[in-house]
């Protein structure tokens, strides 16, 4: 059984949070200007970040069509106990 694609286990970026967490101790962010210090101050892995604003607004509700997760599912094989966590995943060979 595989955690979720979404899970923090495999995202670096909730891994890097988690760090921040750490670093800021319970600091009160109160400005945008105070959180973008404390992120450009740490260290993850020995590197630190380069930290920018972004202001950009992101599209809500936008799915994978329906023709797209087809491709995918002639790839998958679901198991009968828990189908929509244990799959196995076909390589694509070549």
């Amino acid at each position: 059984v595989y955690y979720p694609p979404y899970h923090s286990k495999y995202n670096p970026v909730e891994r890097c949070w988690g760090v921040l967490e750490k670093h800021w101790n319970g600091t009160i962010l109160n400005s945008v200007e105070k959180a973008i210090k404390w992120a450009s101050n740490m260290k993850w892995k020995g590197i630190q970040p380069v930290v920018n604003l972004l202001e950009r607004v992101y599209k809500k509700g936008v799915k994978v069509s329906k023709e797209v997760i087809k491709l995918f599912e002639k790839r998958i094989e679901r198991s009968k106990i828990l189908p929509k966590w244990d799959i196995t995943i076909e390589p694509i060979i070549g």
